[in-house]
């Protein structure tokens, strides 16, 4: 199986040591994204917070897709930036951190509190099987309409539904449903939300 192939079955893989001359390119390629990635959250990082037509321009080269009327307080840092698609009327407070080796998908009206922190990529738990950087990555997906309180980590593969609020210090594991409230860790669902009418 390629690097590609195991980045995107949510398989355990490396990033070096490879042979394969497909693998050895595609390496070279995350690596240079990867680059890209940390000087637009950098440049981002150190702008001028009066300057709204250059902060918006950078988040608009970092992310896949960034939505309409969307904002991001700095510090904002991503792994690669440009596997993370974020809808309109999104608005993240500080210190928003997105580890994005595969896909991330965030919906329209999407409110994070300060240090969210959203991660695909894991390791495996056997300490033997880490030390040459062995890990996978499994997409995360967030509807419309949600509010994720400050301090939340949501991990690999998860997916959040539409009209959810997380509560804040939680842990999201598992996937949480639509219309619902979740907190704690891991994150569990305590109270059922009237679904909203569009």
């Amino acid at each position: 199986m390629s690097l590609k192939e195991a980045m995107n079955h949510g398989d355990i893989y490396e990033e070096s040591g490879f042979s394969d001359p497909v693998d050895i390119a595609y390496a070279e390629q995350l690596a240079h994204e990867r680059l890209r990635s940390k000087r637009l959250s950098f440049k981002y990082n150190q702008t001028d917070p009066d300057d709204e037509d250059q902060r918006q321009s950078i988040l608009h080269q970092l992310f896949k897709y960034f939505g309409k009327h969307s904002f991001i307080e700095g510090p904002v840092y991503t792994s690669y930036g440009n596997h993370t698609t974020i809808g309109d009327d999104f608005y993240a407070n500080f210190n928003l951190t997105i580890v994005d080796d595969v896909s991330v998908e965030i919906g329209n009206h999407v409110m994070f509190g300060p240090n969210v922190m959203i991660s695909v990529t894991g390791h495996p738990l056997n300490g033997r099987d880490r030390r040459h950087g062995a890990q996978f990555s499994k997409s995360i997906n967030i509807g419309d309409d949600v509010w994720i309180g400050g301090n939340v980590s949501i991990l690999p593969g998860v997916s959040i539904g539409s009209n959810v609020v997380i509560g804040a210090g939680s842990v999201v594991t598992h996937d949480i449903a639509n219309d619902s409230v979740a907190l704690g860790t891991p994150a569990r669902i305590v109270k059922h939300l009237e679904p909203i009418n569009k």
